[in-house]
């Protein structure tokens, strides 16, 4: 028989904990207490910081605009008696027992648990030459801080490794303090990954036209330091180098799942699956009653994509999957909700106010709907067998709901405009994604598949009643 717990909705007692304090963190917390839970809340994050808004960083922060410290995040009088730990890191976790091991060596227990850990930059793979006086990633607020205060210094130049959006936005960031830039990108353009090569191929002149100097098609083989471990080169893959004092690796992204390896948990590179209710799975494909998952660190299936899972770094999606997951811990089974909100993303750069809508990485086909490609203002739509599956605005965003709204409509491709829009002067062509079977370190959005790096299942033997 259930418990009455189970049955019922989970308000006036118990102890939820949250690992991860930033927006994931902070906007569940706000939603359970607004939600009516009553019982003891924990937050913990790794960073000594109360949460934070991370966009700034690769923007005005670097630019000089807004000071790192005034990033935080406002917090409602309903926190007022969260527990704060901060500054110490989750390094385990015990499903069983129903506690998360910290790095202080301090042991919290919980009734239910909200995983929102969400992602670190990727560092530069080679170690030492990562420590090299010079040598960035950004992520947190300390990364901007310091990024900031060597690109206020006037380095020479600024090399950027990487051409997804971090990238491109410090690209454009320091070129706009005047700084010359060279940005190098595996791929054939930037944001190549996430836009697709059409559209990637007009970011690429976007740069170009900035002062960028764009090197495509090529990789970062080695960085160069002098005697006093100062940066001072890097060695090109086509046998060329590059003389510069600052070099930021902008090469992805890495979820936070270590910390859950041997928990039970169906945790892996793409993150930590769940189900569309936002409850985690185990290793066995088991959905589990008390952990919940959200953030960059959730990989869920999405019924506009076939169900498929998909991973997202999005800001909008962080806010409604926190929402989401907060109310179905706390409520009663019967009225839990699916997280199924439309993914979108923004982004500023060279000038250019960029935002999609759905999964462009997703789709076959990209056809410019309205404004002109050659004017860096324009939509492209974005579709698969004949369906609508995401839109790219440049310079447009008014136009993104609109979209929006077509795409969980699941309109067909192409679409159909108001008959005050001009038609679409030219038809559909293919969207010129990489090799999906090659990963890129551009796209904010994955649609993960099987993730290669997951445990298979456990076998668990069943004992004879008796």
């Amino acid at each position: 028989m259930k418990s009455h717990e189970t049955r019922t909705a989970f308000k006036d007692s118990g102890r939820i904990v949250i690992v991860g304090a930033s927006l994931a963190g902070l906007r569940a917390a706000e939603a359970l207490r607004a939600e009516g839970f009553t019982g003891h809340l924990t937050l913990i994050g790794d960073e000594p910081y109360l949460p934070y808004d991370r966009p700034p960083l690769s923007k005005a922060v670097l630019t000089g605009w807004i000071a790192v410290e005034h990033t935080q995040l406002p917090r409602f009088e309903t926190l007022a008696d969260v527990e704060w730990r901060l500054g110490v890191a989750a390094t385990g976790l015990d499903l069983e027992a129903k506690q998360v091991r910290l790095a202080d060596g301090q042991i919290v227990e919980f009734d239910r648990l909200l995983i929102a850990a969400g992602t670190r930059a990727r560092p530069w793979p080679n170690q030492a030459e990562a420590e090299l006086e010079g040598v960035f990633t950004l992520r947190g607020r300390d990364d901007a801080k310091q990024l900031q205060q060597r690109l206020t210094a006037k380095p020479r130049r600024v090399l950027v490794i990487g051409g997804g959006f971090t990238g491109s936005e410090v690209a454009s960031a320091a070129r706009e303090l005047g700084l010359p830039v060279t940005l190098v990108e595996r791929g054939t353009a930037p944001l190549v990954g996430a836009l697709g090569g059409v559209i990637a191929e007009r970011v690429a002149t976007l740069q170009r036209e900035a002062g960028v100097d764009l090197c495509c098609q090529v990789t970062v083989t080695s960085l160069e330091g002098d005697v006093h471990g100062q940066l001072r080169r890097a060695h090109l893959s086509d046998g060329s180098t590059i003389d510069t004092e600052v070099a930021v690796v902008a090469l992805g992204a890495i979820r936070n799942t270590e910390w859950l390896r041997d928990s039970g948990l169906a945790a892996g590179t793409f993150g930590v699956g769940c189900d569309a209710g936002c409850r985690a799975f185990d290793i066995n494909a088991i959905v589990t009653d008390d952990v919940f998952v959200a953030g960059d660190i959730a990989r869920f299936p999405h019924p506009l994509y076939n169900y498929q899972f998909m991973s997202l770094e999005h800001w909008g999606n962080a806010v409604e999957q926190a929402r989401v997951a907060a109310h179905n811990m706390v409520c009663a089974p019967a009225a839990r909700c699916p997280h199924v909100a439309v993914p979108t993303f923004w982004s500023s750069q060279f000038g250019i106010n960029i935002k999609s809508v759905g999964v462009p990485s997703a789709a076959e086909e990209v056809v410019i709907t309205q404004g002109e490609l050659a004017e860096a203002s324009f939509v492209a739509a974005y579709g698969k067998e004949g369906q609508l599956v995401a839109a790219v605005t440049f310079n447009h965003a008014k136009w993104v709901e609109f979209y929006q709204h077509l795409i969980e409509q699941a309109a067909p491709f192409p679409p159909t405009l108001p008959e005050a829009l001009h038609p679409m002067p030219n038809p559909p062509v293919p969207t010129a994604f990489p090799d999906p079977r090659q990963p890129t370190h551009e796209s904010t959005v994955v649609l993960t598949g099987h993730d290669p790096s997951a445990r298979r299942v456990q076998w668990i033997p069943r004992h004879r009643e008796t």
